[in-house]
């Protein structure tokens, strides 16, 4: 019966149909590499198979090609139209991960013995303030590291003289997200990438976003810079080729070889984001995804929420069961697995459980882990 299955839809159609069936019944609260839907997972295996009926493989096919320049510049017109980008901002993907910006967002914008202000709001946070004390002089002026990171600091002052402030604004570990940017007058940096799409950010604010893509964008392996051209070219120091911003924006994120199936896969994602709504669109999704969750999370006597519930991630939401319930953890993991339910573990450095709730992830998903929590408070009662 398979055997006729294969030879009449074909044997490509047939493992992307088995590849659909599984994840219709899987649901992925990975915090990343995370969900992407099923019409941008289908389209990017066709092209790993014949990209646009050239006969050659994504895989295989030169980045210098008119068709993959087509993609690059697709991909960046997606990028400033979801964002709304003012005039003066430039896009690039580069290779290196959110990490690799750590230092090349202060190589690039901080002139040596200047000043760069920095919030401290988790792991991501903390390691890009390492990075950048190695190019210039860094003031932590908010930190809640003390608080195990359970809220977003407030009520904190950015030195005038600050070239920019850098704040993360979603924070995939402990769960807390800026819901909105800071108000300074300094420009803003944001790691933005684990919620980057997710909501409208006013970019008259920004000096430059960067973000990885493997958590809200695509797939692992190209990270996504948008930056106000004018900041740059004032850091006075060498710059290397392949660190140096305006040489990647000259050369439209092709100087060397770029990504090119994760680009791909990124403008396939975007062209989704744009379908279904835009941006605003996606933060209203992520607002309901988000308020079933947590008042799941509020109502059951099983769990609690451990972030301030002011600062609550609409992306992770993290929560644990309470004390006297720890003994459930396996259960609840069993549970869950029998649901279809992937990805449920808090982050190992903080235990628990984690979910999240990127762009491509459907109301339904969150029910069903719903549904697993109620089952779970029936079994104890």
């Amino acid at each position: 019966m398979i055997h006729c299955a294969i030879k009449s839809i074909g044997f490509f159609n047939f493992v992307v149909h088995i590849r659909m069936i599984k994840s219709m019944k899987i649901h992925n609260f990975s915090a990343g590499p995370s969900i992407l839907a099923q019409e941008v997972l289908q389209e990017a295996a066709q092209a790993v198979v014949n990209f646009q009926d050239t006969g050659l493989s994504l895989l295989e096919m030169s980045h210098r090609s008119k068709e993959f320049d087509a993609v690059l510049n697709e991909a960046v017109d997606l990028v400033h139209e979801l964002l709304q980008l003012p005039e003066g901002f430039k896009t690039i993907f580069l290779s290196g991960g959110a990490s690799t910006q750590f230092a090349l967002v202060p190589m690039n914008l901080l002139p040596v013995g200047g000043k760069a202000a920095y919030v401290n709001t988790g792991t991501w946070a903390d390691k890009a303030i390492k990075e950048a004390k190695a190019f210039g002089n860094i003031e932590v002026v908010a930190d809640s590291k003390a608080d195990n990171y359970t809220h977003i600091p407030k009520n904190y002052q950015v030195p005038s003289d600050a070239v920019y402030l850098h704040v993360t604004t979603n924070n995939t570990v402990f769960g807390t997200q800026f819901h909105k940017l800071p108000e300074t007058r300094v420009p803003i940096v944001a790691d933005m990438s684990s919620d980057i799409f997710s909501y409208e950010v006013d970019m008259n604010k920004v000096g430059l976003i960067y973000a990885g893509a493997q958590k809200n964008m695509g797939p692992a392996g190209t990270t996504l810079i948008v930056v106000r051209e004018d900041l740059l070219g004032k850091a006075d120091r060498h710059l290397p080729s392949m660190f140096d911003y305006r040489i990647h924006i000259k050369k439209n994120s092709a100087y060397n070889t770029p990504p090119v199936f994760p680009i791909y896969v990124s403008m396939l994602n975007l062209r989704w984001v744009k379908k279904n709504g835009g941006v605003k669109a996606m933060e209203s999704r992520s607002i309901a995804r988000s308020e079933l969750i947590y008042s799941e999370i509020d109502r059951n006597p099983l769990f609690r929420g451990t972030t301030a519930t002011e600062d609550r991630s609409r992306m992770n939401a993290t929560f644990v069961l309470n004390d006297d319930y720890h003994s459930l953890d396996s259960d609840f993991l069993e549970l869950c697995k029998n649901a279809g339910i992937s990805g449920i573990k808090g982050h190992r450095s903080v235990g628990g459980f984690r979910a999240s709730m990127y762009n491509a992830m459907e109301l339904d998903s969150v029910q069903v882990l719903v549904d697993v929590m109620k089952d779970l408070e029936s079994r104890k009662g």
